[in-house]
């Protein structure tokens, strides 16, 4: 599913889909990409702006995509432009016209800052503990040297 599909007539150059693709790229923050998605429709059937059985609809569909990704069962299509296009395009065929209402009141652009918002965060924590065994590495080796000097 591209996100301008429809906008433009006749077949589109290959080129130019890879120009706007950012599926190779962004493919890696589906968890960050997911559970803000299900924040974001738990928030739309909380304030009514959507029914509340299509957010209920919403949430579990993203969780089960999220389980299916983590177990290996279900691939992140490579040819999809972006993260955001394949997860609404899985979650609109899962549960019909519902998955729809997923970007109400949210432009993709809030979208893309949440999620690296989200994924630089996971990945600070991540740099931060692998520098503190760096260092505890590094005193072990130091105060072992010292002990034979």
């Amino acid at each position: 599913m591209k996100l301008w599909a429809g906008r433009l007539q006749g077949q589109v150059d290959e080129k130019l889909n890879e120009l706007n693709a950012s599926i190779g790229f962004d493919s890696r923050m589906y968890k960050q990409d997911i559970t803000g998605s299900m924040a974001h429709a738990r928030m739309l059937g909380k304030q009514g702006i959507i029914p509340a059985e299509d957010a209920e609809k919403i949430v579990s569909g993203l969780q089960d995509i999220l389980s299916e990704i983590e177990a290996g069962t279900l691939a992140i299509d490579m040819t999809s432009e972006d993260i955001h296009t394949f997860v609404e395009g899985e979650l609109t065929r899962r549960i019909g016209d519902a998955g729809k209402r997923l970007h109400t009141a949210r432009s993709r652009n809030d979208q893309v800052a949440l999620d690296l918002r989200m994924y630089l965060a996971d990945e600070i924590d991540k740099t931060i503990a692998l520098a503190k065994d760096l260092i505890a590495a590094l005193c072990a080796t130091s105060w072992a040297l010292a002990a034979f000097a």
